[in-house]
């Protein structure tokens, strides 16, 4: 199986879980549904949990480090354009750290910041947009206005589908219960 394949299969079964829990939790929204799906694909692997790098090429590991850090913009990409990723990628992460890991961000004092952070970012994304004449600003709109309620719909998925054992480390819990899942699921496909 390619990359490409076992990525797809990997975002229908995120796909498959978000709308069956947003359906659960009365959530019938499913162009959020599928966002939702789509940014727990790319989180699933380790390594885009810190895509952003700061001084000397070191990870950012906590958003205030993404916001702080100055990326070069690659090519020809405009401030706007740079701003917008950066914001969109921040948002992203922290609704996943948010929802996912609630309980690692709330033990370390960064929850309320994660969610005002997390919609601030979306609402900038969706302003971006707009001011850009992009599609899709309705959708980060969306997320900024309800930013808290979807990080507790995906702390729900958590809770339903990928419950940690106590004790263990949340991140490498989530991770091996994950990559136990892929094997199975994806080489019976």
């Amino acid at each position: 199986m390619d990359k490409n394949e076992a990525g797809n299969q990997l975002n229908s079964f995120f796909l498959r879980v978000v709308r069956q829990s947003f359906w659960q939790l009365g959530i019938n929204d499913a162009t959020v549904a599928s966002y939702v799906a789509d940014v727990l694909t790319d989180f699933a692997r380790a390594d885009n949990l810190y895509k952003v790098r700061i001084r000397k090429g070191r990870k950012a590991q906590s958003a205030v480090d993404m916001l702080v850090a100055k990326p070069n913009p690659p090519g020809e990409e405009t401030d706007l354009l740079v701003e917008r990723k950066v914001r969109k990628y921040v948002g992203d992460y922290t609704l996943f750290m948010s929802g996912i890991f609630r309980r690692y961000v709330e033990d370390n004092g960064f929850l309320e910041f994660y969610l005002e952070e997390g919609s601030r970012s979306y609402r900038t994304v969706s302003e971006l947009d707009l001011s850009l004449y992009r599609t899709g600003f309705n959708l980060f709109q969306e997320l900024s206005k309800k930013f808290e309620y979807y990080s507790g719909a995906l702390d729900y998925i958590r809770k339903a589908n990928f419950a940690s054992e106590p004790g263990n480390d949340p991140f490498a819990g989530f991770f091996r219960q994950f990559e136990g899942w892929m094997k199975i699921n994806l080489t019976d496909n």
